[in-house]
């Protein structure tokens, strides 16, 4: 009797050490990491040219779609929307160059160090490393717009200062670096982030062998990164987005700010794709009467005014009157058409023109295979890192109708 106690005593011990660490083990399984990688001003006919190799067989392994960037088409304003999910008007970073009104005022540049190290410019929105590293979830949003800022008093567990002398190849083994760290130091999210296809899509046009050149470098690096996560093992979640895409412009097609308003009626905050305008103290209906006329290639909206379907105008730090040009044509100083190149590339104009159209390629094993997005807007990013990463996703603009569907599980 007490050894068939004996027995059944073990039996069940070992009934219950199964039914309490069975289920645990499976539960506390690691997520794959979810790697977010940038490419500033990538078109997604760029994948059509014949030079992607890795980005195509990893969209034909996974997802391909079209992202509409948020307005306006700008490097900062729509980086933050990919990893808040909430509009430029919404989190804060209305543009590259942008004023805060105060008290005191302030003044924002994306060159200005001592600005973009400022949480005060970024806790607006919460991004998605900031919800990730309170669920426990260590971050590496490198090279990342806000990464360099304590946001709401968080920082990620690893960031560095955003550095443009690193080759693609450089910023890869990096980030291929934090994953060899022990588990409880490696990071769950990772980013990425490269910019040399914007860089020669402004200097050399979007059409240019150059941008072709640029294109083919950056995929080979998304090649290396691929090839070592192989050589580790690692199933990642790969998120390939970019922030915006690029139009030809030329040298004779300008709109000259002096022909259009008074030089001492204001003062101009951003110029090209888009003008951004604070008129002088007293010279308001003045600047306001000449800039809002009518004219061929340039529109022009007081902030209360921007048409609905942009989103944008009722944030503090939105310029008093905005002018947005036609797709392709820029507003410049009369100082600086000299300095003009007769055929290069800008952003800024309207997202819904084809050519501001951003890329978008996912795969990984919590995406389907061979699957084609509709064109969605960028700000339905953000929630889907948040599944992927399991954090619960703060409230904002965007949702997983249109790339739940490329979710495997």
């Amino acid at each position: 009797m007490r050894r068939s106690a004996s027995i059944l005593a073990a039996a069940l011990l070992l009934l219950l050490a199964a039914c309490a660490h069975g289920p645990d083990r499976e539960a506390a399984a690691p997520r794959p990491p979810v790697i977010l990688v940038s490419i500033d001003g990538f078109r997604p006919d760029y994948l059509d040219r014949g030079i992607t190799p890795n980005l195509t067989a990893l969209a034909e392994r996974g997802v391909r779609g079209e992202m509409r960037p948020s307005f306006p088409s700008k490097t900062f304003p729509n980086h933050y929307t990919l990893v808040t999910g909430l509009r430029p008007d919404r989190n804060g970073i209305v543009d590259n160059t942008m004023e805060d009104p105060g008290p005191p005022p302030r003044r924002f540049a994306m060159s200005d160090r001592s600005q973009v190290t400022d949480a005060f410019w970024w806790n607006d929105a919460k991004p998605i490393w900031v919800s990730a590293e309170e669920a426990g979830v260590r971050t590496a949003p490198v090279f990342w717009p806000g990464s360099e800022a304590p946001i709401r008093g968080v920082r990620p567990s690893h960031w560095t200062a955003f550095n443009q002398a690193l080759s693609g190849t450089e910023r890869v083994d990096a980030a291929l670096s934090l994953l060899d760290l022990p588990a409880a130091e490696r990071p769950g999210f990772l980013t990425l982030y490269f910019d040399e296809v914007d860089s020669y899509g402004h200097w050399n046009g979007p059409g240019s062998a150059e941008v072709n050149a640029a294109v083919g470098r950056t995929d080979a690096a998304i090649g290396r990164l691929v090839e070592g996560l192989k050589a580790r093992g690692i199933e990642a979640d790969l998120v390939v987005v970019a922030d915006h895409g690029m139009a030809e412009t030329r040298a004779e097609r300008v709109i000259v700010l002096e022909d259009v308003v008074r030089a001492d009626a204001g003062r101009a905050l951003t110029m090209g794709a888009f003008l951004t305008y604070v008129p002088a103290p007293g010279r308001e209906a003045e600047a306001e009467a000449a800039l809002l006329a009518a004219r061929p290639h340039l529109q022009c909206w007081r902030k209360a005014e921007i048409p609905a379907r942009f989103h944008y105008g009722r944030h503090r730090r939105v310029a008093p009157i905005f002018c947005l040009a036609e797709t392709g044509w820029e507003v410049a100083p009369r100082s600086g058409l000299a300095k003009r190149r007769a055929v290069g590339g800008n952003h800024g104009f309207d997202p819904f023109a084809p050519e501001m159209r951003a890329v978008f390629v996912a795969g990984g094993p919590d995406f389907r295979q061979g699957v084609r997005a509709p064109v969605f807007d960028n700000v339905d990013v953000y929630p889907l890192l948040a599944k992927l990463l399991g954090v619960k996703a703060e409230p904002g603009d965007g949702d997983l109708r249109e790339l739940g569907p490329t979710l495997a599980r």
